[in-house]
């Protein structure tokens, strides 16, 4: 009876040996069950260690699951079954609805156990050169100009700041930030994490306003910080 917080590649084109932990394999073959983000690409990772998943139990939790779906996601763990939690990329929980399972589990007394694995988030505030002593991950940002616009004149500058867009607005968040960052604020851009095309940009806002690139729809991660104790109302 427990649930196994699983990691995921970056992305699913690349070998899973140099990224996940021998132990991940070892226990995906021995589980009863599993709750993915997406059921396609939840599949496509069980079949990297399990040949024949088929008769495999495998159920959703997304940002649509209500709370007694979730209910109903922790009844086999009740029953003494041990299931797997899979996001579609990097590790479960972090920008995925799987917190509030955890949550239900805590209270049923069943015990969550995790692996390490690969992040986007981590990977790209361990690259940005910005500092790590205090940050906070926001996920996704407001996507209206204003909407952005007024969140940003909410935070403070000594402090760093990481947020995460799908790939097809990467470009539009990244303009929104040069467009409405104080210009000496640092501003750090990571792409393609792991893949050969992967990129790290760190520069002040008002380089990236001399030579803005235009990244495509690819994954990304943004990492900003000022340079003092004010909010960026301030400028």
């Amino acid at each position: 009876m427990a649930l196994y917080l699983l990691p995921n590649l970056l992305d699913d084109s690349l070998d899973h040996d140099p990224f996940l932990p021998p132990s991940v394999g070892e226990i995906v073959r021995e589980l009863d069950g599993f709750i993915v983000e997406s059921e396609k690409p939840g599949r496509r990772f069980i079949k990297r260690f399990i040949k024949e998943i088929q008769g495999i139990p495998v159920s959703v939790l997304n940002e649509h699951t209500t709370a007694e779906e979730v209910d109903l996601l922790a009844a086999p763990l009740q029953r003494g079954e041990r299931w797997g939690l899979l996001s579609d990329a990097g590790l479960p929980v972090l920008a995925d609805p799987g917190a509030r399972l955890i949550r239900r589990l805590h209270g049923l007394k069943i015990p969550v156990h995790t692996f390490p694995g690969p992040s986007a988030i981590i990977y790209a505030l361990q690259l940005s050169g910005l500092s790590a002593q205090s940050f906070t991950f926001h996920g996704y940002l407001p996507r209206k100009p204003h909407e952005i616009e007024a969140f940003l004149r909410t935070l403070p500058k000594r402090h760093t700041h990481i947020a995460i867009e799908a790939p097809y607005r990467t470009d539009r968040l990244l303009q929104s930030l040069i467009t409405h960052l104080p210009h000496n604020t640092q501003l750090s851009v990571a792409w393609d994490l792991t893949l050969p095309s992967q990129g790290v940009r760190t520069e002040k806002v008002s380089a990236w306003r001399k030579e803005s690139p235009n990244l495509g729809k690819v994954p990304a991660v943004f990492i900003f910080r000022g340079d003092d104790e004010k909010t960026y109302s301030k400028r």
